[in-house]
């Protein structure tokens, strides 16, 4: 049975250097995120609307990120689940979140930030993914006739990009 992995990197957030008292995690989508990440649902819901699963990282640019994209492929957001290990975990907690996705789901997404992420779908995938990705980008992997809890280094197949961002 075929698995499909969306990965997506967080769209444009607030800028850490103009802000003196928030931290890093609690960074808010700008507008301009939230029209990078309603873009890339769009586009997503006309591309493969049928994601069964979502792990974001709790911070606030990514799980708004999941929750705009979300909306646009009408998934629940309530179902949006918040792993921390897809926060300052490394490509090493992108690969635990991966290895317990239950084995019932075929299409899951997850939501991170970089530059983990882009080291993760490197690592996931046998093809040049383009390195680093690109704020409110997605990057779709297939892998066949794989468990989740067996995927590893370069067992996924590139299928496509899609970008929210101009």
């Amino acid at each position: 049975m075929k698995k499909n992995l969306f990965i997506v990197r967080h769209a444009t957030a607030e800028d850490i250097g103009n802000l003196t008292v928030v931290r890093d995690f609690d960074r808010e989508l700008v507008s301009k995120g939230i029209m990078e990440a309603a873009k890339l649902g769009k586009a997503l819901s006309e591309y493969f609307p049928e994601i069964q699963a979502i792990y974001s990282s709790g911070a606030a640019r990514a799980l708004s990120t999941a929750t705009i994209v979300a909306e646009q492929i009408k998934f629940d957001t309530e179902k949006i689940e918040i792993k921390d290990a897809l926060y300052g975990s490394g490509p090493r907690g992108y690969l635990e979140v991966l290895n317990t996705i239950p084995d019932e789901i075929e299409n899951a997404m997850i939501v991170g930030h970089n530059p983990d992420i882009s080291y993760f779908a490197d690592y996931l995938t046998r093809d040049d993914v383009g390195g680093s990705m690109k704020k409110a980008s997605l990057i779709h992997l297939g892998f066949e006739g794989f468990q989740w809890n067996e995927l590893s280094q370069h067992l996924g197949g590139f299928i496509n990009r899609l970008e929210g961002s101009h």
